[in-house]
This record gives structure tokens, C-alpha cells and sequence, in this order.
């Protein structure tokens, strides 16, 4: 059965003092309960108190997803002025320190926090997650399995996350490594079929590693309680243009992944370890650095790997009807990653403040009116 290739796509957005331009946890549920007035399940809590998660509904195709992230979005930025806040979307806030960040009250994310201690605390990191719809668990396996080569180019394209505490991390993506050390995290081994996966899972609950396979937090997965291919690698980006753009890039590479499957042809499998070389370089360099093309085994200019990795998804973006979303790929390679400009920023002024300021106007572009985002 071909899969339907829904999208659902998920960010993870920081409330701002207007004032101050660090984080500032949110009143108790003011926005939360607030927004499930307007949006529903949409909008949740994360484990700090000063993070807002919204979803999408299942989206069919391209087109759907950015009216969503966009009404989302528009929605979060109205209530949070509405309670004195602004929102940020960057994978980590410039100078904010998570000592000073209350975590929210629930009871799974005080089991999280006893279970992993100050690792869970310092998580103040900034995600997109992005899932694909593909109803045949086996066939799922199979594309995770190719579709693990292909994480470092999408998490490259989406690093906006240059600064932690105050300070330049000198990595374009530095929430990767604050989530590494989380357990079961990064990018998976392969798997020769979904009966080995689910055994794999299920000895993990039987021997109390975890209760449900949720707590599986790899680069890439098979949803637990979805029928999607869920891809957490990226940074959340600034502009609905970036988000939507990776979101057509993932959902293409798992069409074309399929049409070779179709066609009894597959991507070459490549061991873990070589694959997380490329996502370091990714991290540290995001499109400014070189990957390892494994099958000429040599370092290419991201760029170029870039642009031969367009070329061969190219053959069915039409029939998902997402060239022009897909268009804006070009346009990350030539102005840069939210991390690329958020160095931009702090090198013309030398003030964190303005990159605080820059990230919040960025997050609005293109959703609220320019007279609107002075006020």
C-alpha cells in the first residue's frame, strides 16, 4: 500500500520578556489555557515553564502545513502580547540560563526530571519535529533505515542555535549537543525489520529503561501511537518559510526513498558511526562546512552535496506539489541559516540583546504586520 505522505509538523517556541529579552516562564497556563481555547489540542506545555509547543493537524500536503504553522504561530505571538510576552523561535535563547527557568507542572515532566536529574533540567532547547505519514510499519523501517543518511544535510539546513549562556559556542547547532545527553538519542543503528524493532522496544519497557516507546529520542523514528515517520533532528527554525521548506525536503526524501522501494531499488545502508561523523560536521559547520559523500568517500562542499541531493528528489516533488516550497532551499544556501544570521547580527553589533530582537522580528516575518511587530 503506497503511503499517504501526510504531514504533521511540531515547534517549540520561547516566551520573551519585551523588557529584559530573556525568557520569562509564562504565567501559569495563561497562554496554554488560553490558546486551547482558539487552538485545541494544538497547543501544549513543555517541560519549562518559559516553552510553547504547537502541532498542526494531519496535513495533506504541503500547502495545508504552512496555513496551519502560520495560523499557529499567529495565534501563540497574539495571546503572548495579549499576557506582556513575545515570542522567539530559535533552538536556543542567546544569554538565558536554565537555572532560572521553573519547570511546568505535570507529572510526566516531574518524572523526567527524577529520572534524569539536572541532564533534564538544562534542557532548554528549541525543536521542529517533523512526521510523514506512512501506514506500513515494515515500510517505515525500511525508509528509516535510508532515510538516516540523509539527517545531517536536513539538520545542516535548519541549525539556528549558535549561542548558550551567553556565550559563542563556536557549533551552528549547540541543541544537538545539549540534547545528547539525553539516553537513546541521536541517530539510530538500522533495522532488519520492524518485528526486530518492536522486540527492541519491548525489551526496553520490560527491563524499566522506559515505559513506552516515546521515550525512544533518536533523530529519527517510527511514532509509537502514529502511523508517521517522525524526523526530530532540526533546530527550530526562524521563519514559517525555513520550517515549511525542510518540511517539504523530509517529505519528498521519504516519497522518493519509497519510489525506490517500489521499484525494488534501495538507498545504500551505512553504519552509525560513519553517519554520525557527517552529523557532527553538520552541527559544527551547518552549510558553511564540507560532508562525507560515503559512496565517493571524500569530503563535498555541503553546497554542492546541496544541490545533487535536489536533484535526486526531484522526480517526484511535482506529484506532492511542493517546487515552490521546496524553491526556498536556495534561498537558506544563499542568506544563510538562522544561526549564519544570528552571527550576522551579534558581529555588527556586538549585543545579544539585538540578536533577541532580530530572532523575535524574524519569527514574526511574513505573520504579523510590520507596524504591528514595532509596537
Amino acid at each position: 500500500m503506497r503511503p499517504s505522505f501526510t504531514l504533521g509538523i511540531e515547534e517549540e517556541y520561547q516566551t520573551i520578556d519585551p523588557e529584559t529579552l530573556d525568557l520569562r516562564s509564562h504565567v501559569q497556563f495563561e497562554i496554554i489555557e488560553k490558546g486551547r481555547a482558539f487552538l485545541k489540542e494544538h497547543v501544549k506545555a513543555e517541560m519549562h515553564q518559559s516553552v510553547v509547543e504547537v502541532g498542526t493537524g494531519i496535513c495533506k500536503n504541503v500547502q495545508e502545513a504552512r496555513r496551519d504553522v502560520t495560523e499557529l504561530r499567529r495565534t501563540i505571538i497574539r495571546l503572548a502580547r495579549e499576557n506582556g510576552l513575545r515570542v522567539a523561535s530559535a533552538a536556543t535563547h542567546p544569554f538565558a540560563d536554565w537555572r532560572n527557568q521553573a519547570i511546568y507542572p505535570d507529572e510526566r515532566y516531574a518524572h523526567i526530571v527524577e529520572d534524569l536529574k539536572m541532564v533534564a533540567r538544562s534542557n532548554l532547547i528549541f525543536g521542529l519535529h517533523v512526521h510523514i505519514g506512512i501506514e506500513d510499519r515494515e515500510t517505515a523501517i525500511r525508509i528509516m533505515n535510508e532515510a538516516r543518511y540523509f539527517v545531517p544535510h536536513i539538520l545542516a539546513l535548519s541549525t539556528n542555535s549558535p549561542f548558550w549562556l551567553g556565550m559563542e559556542t563556536g557549533l551552528k547547532s549547540y541543541r544537538c549537543k545539549v540534547f545528547d545527553k539525553f539516553p537513546r538519542t541521536n541517530l539510530p543503528e538500522y533495522f532488519t525489520s520492524y518485528s526486530e524493532f518492536d522486540e527492541f522496544v519491548k525489551l526496553m519497557v520490560k527491563t524499566g529503561s522506559i515505559d513506552n516507546g516515546k521515550k525512544i529520542w533518536w533523530d529519527i523514528r517510527p511514532h509509537p501511537f502514529f502511523d508517521t515517520l517522525e524526523f526530530r533532528m532540526c533546530d527550530v527554525p526562524m521563519r514559517v518559510d525555513e520550517t515549511i521548506a525542510i518540511a517539504a525536503l523530509i517529505q519528498a526524501t521519504v516519497a522518493k526513498l519509497y519510489q525506490l522501494h517500489s521499484r525494488n531499488q534501495g538507498f545504500r545502508l551505512y553504519r552509525r558511526e560513519l553517519l554520525m561523523e557527517n552529523k557532527w560536521r553538520a552541527l559544527r559547520y551547518g552549510i558553511d562546512g564540507k560532508l562525507i559523500d560515503f559512496g565517493k568517500q571524500t569530503e563535498v562542499p555541503f553546497r554542492d552535496l546541496m544541490f545533487e541531493y535536489l536533484e535526486v528528489i526531484d522526480d517526484v516533488v511535482d506529484e506532492l506539489g511542493s517546487r515552490e516550497e521546496l524553491n526556498y532551499i536556495r534561498t537558506i544556501l544563499d542568506n544563510g541559516t538562522g544561526a549564519d544570521r544570528q552571527l550576522r547580527v551579534f558581529r555588527e553589533t556586538g549585543d545579544l540583546r539585538e540578536v533577541v530582537k532580530y530572532i523575535i522580528e524574524e519569527t514574526e516575518a511574513g505573520i504579523v504586520p510590520r507596524e504591528a511587530t514595532a509596537a
